[in-house]
């Protein structure tokens, strides 16, 4: 199960950013009077009851961005409404209905997602009959709040934990259906691949250069199992998108490897890595997919480069993903390409693995045993224990006394160590470290150990991680 999105979204200075900050219980988007400060997307994780989730921030819908980055702000919230679970749409009881929530009324009309209707500003409750007016928007169950007056949160989060998606019924049943997006820059050979896989011209291929303009599905089977592919159009530097066509196929694009399950990111054999690839491969581990590179066109210039000089090319370039693995393609032929789909569904499984509580907190004890964090004031940080709470990707969570006493230096030490001990070392993971609540060692959080875990007692957690039960209970 991967983990759950509430997605805020409403017109500009509705009080998003103050929502946002508010559930985190922490100053984390800017929050202004003038319209248009959030653009980009922020994400925080959340706990309550017993469900984690992610609480994400998005722009205005209908800003006029004074910087011209309008296209921009509204593609980040797209692509924010694709991968939600549940909607907050935010309104302001004090301005009432304007013409700008009308419009994102109409907007999220087709979007089949639970919507949550947010009345921000309702600060007493004798304002609650005049937020009843957005009933009239047509769009979800209506919770009148106050951010400014701590008002409602707890009822707040409790409509929202009731209306996330139940653990059984995101995971899927028997064996899914595998999605594999195709990427890469211009003329690397991805609809000739994809020809291969389909045994069939299903594609235009074309030795002129952005052919594909359009995301394709392509439905193959191997070995009796079955696949969708992506073919994706061909990406070029974003300084060279001039018309629509090329605008909206880097979008489609970018949406493809939202949908995919494992991307395969193709280089040609012939050509130096590119800006365009970079950036490609940017937004890949933006969005914590699995990934293979595929160089193709290798029957053509294997002699010029050893296998083992273009693995390492890559992986110094792309130092922010070293665990993705290499594979060397003739796209033309189908060499290699059955072993490339069998990595490929190598890589979905680790997605979707998981790992005890009492083993992953073994792992953890040997990371600190072997380097203990930094001080942070005089002080030692600690980590009291560690949970899976999602895959695709793998999420964990470790519960600590202080989140920002580890540098980000530490936290990629600590992710190193887990991908060292897990049997899903070749993708993505998510690490989050928390601040530990009561409720963590009274059995409160879904996949969170108790002080009488079994797990625990055989050595999962060190005599830090006891103590700090212990003063825990106590208190």
């Amino acid at each position: 199960m991967s983990l759950p999105q509430v997605v805020i979204v409403g017109r500009p200075n509705v009080g998003k950013s103050s929502l946002f900050n508010w559930l985190a219980g922490r100053r984390l988007a800017i929050v202004d009077n003038v319209a248009g400060v959030t653009r980009d997307r922020m994400t925080y994780l959340m706990q309550w009851r017993d469900r984690y989730f992610e609480i994400v921030d998005t722009g205005g819908i209908g800003i006029n961005d004074v910087d011209d980055l309008t296209d921009e702000i509204d593609q980040q919230i797209n692509i924010a409404i694709d991968s939600a679970d549940l909607i907050l749409f935010v309104v302001d009881t004090r301005d009432g209905i304007l013409p700008l929530d009308q419009e994102v009324a109409r907007r999220l009309r087709h979007v089949n997602k639970p919507i949550v209707l947010v009345a921000n500003k309702t600060d007493e409750s004798h304002m609650d009959h005049e937020a009843d007016q957005f009933y009239q928007l047509g769009r979800g169950m209506l919770v009148p709040v106050s951010t400014l007056q701590n008002r409602n949160k707890d009822d707040l989060l409790n409509v929202i934990a009731d209306r996330l998606p139940e653990a059984d019924e995101t995971e899927a049943t028997g064996e899914p259906e595998m999605k594999i997006a195709v990427v890469g820059r211009r003329n690397v050979g991805k609809s000739t691949f994809v020809n291969t896989l389909a045994r069939a011209e299903r594609m235009i291929v074309s030795e002129v250069a952005g052919t594909t303009r359009d995301s394709v599905d392509i439905r193959f089977e191997l070995d009796g199992k079955s696949f969708t592919a992506i073919d994706t159009p061909g990406l070029r530097r974003r300084v060279s998108v001039k018309t629509d066509i090329d605008f909206y196929s880097t979008h489609r694009a970018e949406r493809s490897i939202r949908r995919a399950d494992v991307v395969l990111m193709f280089f040609d054999a012939s050509q130096q890595i590119s800006k365009v690839d970079k950036q490609l491969v940017s937004y890949i581990a933006e969005n914590y997919k699995p990934v293979i590179f595929v160089v193709n066109k290798w029957d053509l210039y294997h002699d010029k480069m050893p296998t083992e000089r273009w693995a390492t090319y890559l992986h110094d370039t792309f130092r922010n993903i070293p665990y993705a693995p290499v594979a060397f393609i003739t796209g033309q032929t189908g060499k290699n390409v059955k072993a490339l789909l069998n990595h490929a569904q190598m890589l979905y499984k680790q997605s979707r693995e998981r790992i005890t509580t009492g083993e992953l907190n073994r792992i953890i004890r040997f990371a600190l045993e072997r380097t203990p964090p930094p001080l942070y004031k005089l002080r030692r940080p600690k980590i009291y224990f560690a949970t899976q709470i999602g895959a695709q990707p793998p999420t964990i969570v470790l519960k600590c006394n202080s989140p920002k006493a580890f540098s980000d230096g530490y936290r990629r030490y600590l992710l190193s160590m887990v991908r060292d001990h897990v049997s899903f070392s070749e993708v993505p993971i998510k690490l989050y470290l928390h601040r530990r609540q009561e409720a963590d060692f009274k059995g409160g959080a879904e996949g969170s150990p108790s002080p009488h875990d079994p797990d625990l007692t055989e050595g999962a957690i060190d005599d830090e991680m006891d103590d700090a039960i212990n003063e825990m209970n106590e208190e």
